[in-house]
């Protein structure tokens, strides 16, 4: 049976909140640097929101996925690509842009 890592999430955020482990949680979206790039489709305001998120919702799913994968979203890591799916309403792109590590067993 596959896992998916958007059901592993949910099953995490479950169990934390069950065991009353909850609290304040900041979700660590990428910060480019505006001073390099003003016009970055990655920047935000104040509050945390998108500033350029129609670049963003213009896109199909595959290019989404592509331009995470490929393009401009490749240097973020799977916390920040998680992070902006899910501000895009996008978190059923997960499992195709956050790629899974996994690592040779312990000698």
């Amino acid at each position: 049976m596959r896992v998916t890592s958007s059901i592993l999430l949910a099953s995490v955020v479950e169990h934390l909140a069950a065991n009353n482990l909850t609290g304040p949680v900041m979700t660590r979206f990428y910060e480019p640097d505006l001073g390099a790039n003003p016009d970055s489709p990655f920047a935000r305001d104040a509050s945390g929101k998108l500033i350029r998120r129609s670049y963003w919702l213009d896109m199909t799913d595959r290019t989404l996925v592509l331009v995470m994968v490929n393009g401009i979203g490749a240097h973020l890591t799977n916390d920040q690509k998680r992070a902006h799916l899910i501000d895009l309403k996008r978190d059923h792109l997960i499992d195709q842009v956050c790629v899974q590590e996994i690592l040779p067993p312990e000698k």
